[in-house]
């Protein structure tokens, strides 16, 4: 690798734009996008596709960029020249060695040390794009900025895997959720109360899942094998929650500067590639995997849709499939899904006769809202819609939701 200077490192990139009319560039997203050396590249590319999962607001998007993703966030969503490519996030970088070969693969890491670098909060899909990008002759650029936590694990990259590396100290974007409503910390404290000691556990993004973990403060020997943890993990660990003699096992992490400082050189948290964290065989093996995810409707038959709304991409399955399937497969394990009966935007209940849109997960443990618990797992297909209506359904719509159960064959 070669420290350059940003000017240098646009150069690198626009040689590569004179090889192909519209090439691919592969980057960090959530909250370790390396906005600089991106926006400085994004200036003088006319034309290029531009891949990341979850982007964040305030990318460099102007009218030659086509924003290309496998999961959808805000700085993505409902922008017209939108690419969404639907995958499972454990398939996902497998496509970079054959329909989404990158070209360029931007990494947001530390300062190097003893011939490596690391990825730090962000690891995710980047081991696979470096690897396919590489396998071809493309380029591999890195921020190197001395602010970026060190982790361990597949967050290790050698120099001489990256062409040129750009010194800049970005201050790492924070995330620092609201305390839950009353309402979803009822359903995070209702899921938190089916989780025992010893459990194995895996919750997504969103004001639930962080109830959720919340709840879990007073277990002991909890493990963690989970896609992405933000600071709820931090406060199992202060407790004493968590396992002292097992790994935190992660993906990718965003929360407070209090959770950055805690992660930098703690070998205890195991940052891996997304096609070990999401795989559903590996998921499968955690004793007692514990999933808690949440959807924007789920149907009477269990379906549910996380994705889509007016079958327009919302987000995408990101790892919801994976870790649902995993889990029910662990001996002991439990698959949630938890939200609000009502959705207050829309006006309208999430429990439905029959989504209308693609679904992203089905055959779950139970539904969890904030009027109860609805088991369905390994229940026949009438007792399953009964207790959705009797425990998850808001009571306005219950009548209507037995009348439309009674016209489905499932009454």
């Amino acid at each position: 690798m070669r420290v350059v200077e940003l000017e240098e490192a646009v150069r690198l990139a626009e040689a590569v734009q004179a090889v192909g009319s519209e090439p691919r560039v592969v980057t960090s997203g959530n909250f370790a996008t390396p906005l600089p050396l991106l926006e400085a590249i994004a200036a003088e590319l006319p034309a290029f596709r531009l891949h990341l999962l979850n982007p964040q607001r305030g990318l460099p998007l102007h009218d030659g960029v086509v924003p290309e993703t496998m999961f959808v966030g805000p700085g993505f969503r409902g922008h017209p020249r939108l690419a969404y490519v639907p995958s499972r996030l454990s398939l996902a970088p497998r496509l970079f060695a054959s329909t989404l070969p990158p070209d360029i693969v931007l990494i947001h890491t530390t300062l190097p040390r003893d011939g490596m670098v690391s990825l730090g909060t962000e690891v995710n899909v980047l081991p696979a794009a470096i690897e396919a990008v590489r396998a071809r002759g493309g380029l591999v650029l890195a921020q190197l900025n001395s602010l970026m936590p060190w982790t361990f694990g597949d967050a290790i990259v050698p120099v001489e895997h990256i062409d040129a590396g750009v010194e800049v100290e970005q201050k790492l974007a924070v995330h620092v959720p609201s305390p839950p409503d009353h309402t979803s910390a009822h359903i995070g404290a209702q899921v938190a109360a089916a989780i025992g000691d010893g459990a194995t556990i895996q919750a997504g993004i969103g004001a639930v899942p962080d109830a959720t973990v919340a709840g879990l403060i007073d277990r002991r020997g909890l493990r963690v094998w989970t896609e992405m943890f933000s600071d709820g993990i931090l406060a199992l660990e202060q407790a004493g929650a968590l396992d002292a003699d097992a790994p935190i096992n992660t993906s990718f992490v965003f929360g407070s500067e209090e959770l950055y400082a805690w992660l930098d050189g703690n070998e205890r948290v195991v940052l891996r590639r997304t096609e070990v964290t999401n795989s559903p065989a590996r998921i499968a093996e955690q004793r007692m995997m514990t999933s808690v995810n949440t959807a924007l409707q789920i149907d009477l038959f269990g379906q549910a849709n996380a994705s889509r709304i007016r079958a327009r991409i919302y987000s995408g399955f990101g790892g919801q499939t994976d870790f649902t399937v995993g889990a029910l497969q662990s001996p002991g394990g439990q698959a949630f899904m938890a939200l609000r009966s009502w959705h207050p935007k829309a006006d309208c209940s999430t429990i439905v006769p029959l989504v209308d849109e693609p679904v992203t997960s089905f055959q779950h443990s139970a539904v969890v809202t904030e009027q109860g618990v609805a088991r369905i797992a390994g229940l026949d297909e009438r007792t399953q819609a009964r207790n959705l209506i009797e425990h998850a359904a808001h009571p306005d719509v219950r009548d209507e939701l037995r009348e439309e159960a009674r016209a489905l064959g499932l009454m």
